[in-house]
């Protein structure tokens, strides 16, 4: 994604228009497109202000973050509860669709992971083999 554009020349491109230039002739001038000068003089006008809007970010996290006590009350009573099944108790109890990847990001944010330790080791012998520990809070 490119670099947002300085605001001296955004400053630049509204004094223009506001000088009695049009959006068009101010655009060719300074370089940018027609339709970044329209918005950057539509947002100045709503706002007063010449600078980018910010730009990125989580916009949708929210959405799952409505659930957060339901999840971590439902870790709390089975600690070893997976993503798949953390998915079908908030479909049965509330009707909301979630994705097993969104349920880890969830996690993931929350600093709630599987501890990886001897007990779950993939290759060994079955004698040694022990009950692996549940879900473990790291220091966030």
């Amino acid at each position: 994604m490119a670099k947002s554009l300085s605001e001296d020349l955004r400053s630049r491109l509204i004094a223009a228009v506001e000088g009695g230039m049009s959006r068009r002739g101010a655009a060719d001038r300074f370089g940018v497109s027609v339709a970044s000068a329209i918005r950057w003089l539509r947002h100045w006008h709503a706002t007063g202000a010449a600078c980018a809007k910010p730009r990125g970010g989580d916009l949708r996290s929210h959405r799952i973050e409505a659930y957060r006590d339901t999840i971590l009350a439902a870790i709390d009573a089975k600690v070893d509860i997976t993503l798949v099944e953390l998915s079908q108790l908030l479909r049965d109890r509330h009707s909301a669709t979630f994705a097993s990847s969104t349920i880890w990001r969830f996690l993931d944010r929350h600093a709630m992971t599987l501890k990886k330790n001897g007990a779950r080791q993939r290759a060994g012998t079955a004698r040694r083999r022990r009950a692996a520990s549940g879900l473990v809070r790291r220091a966030a």
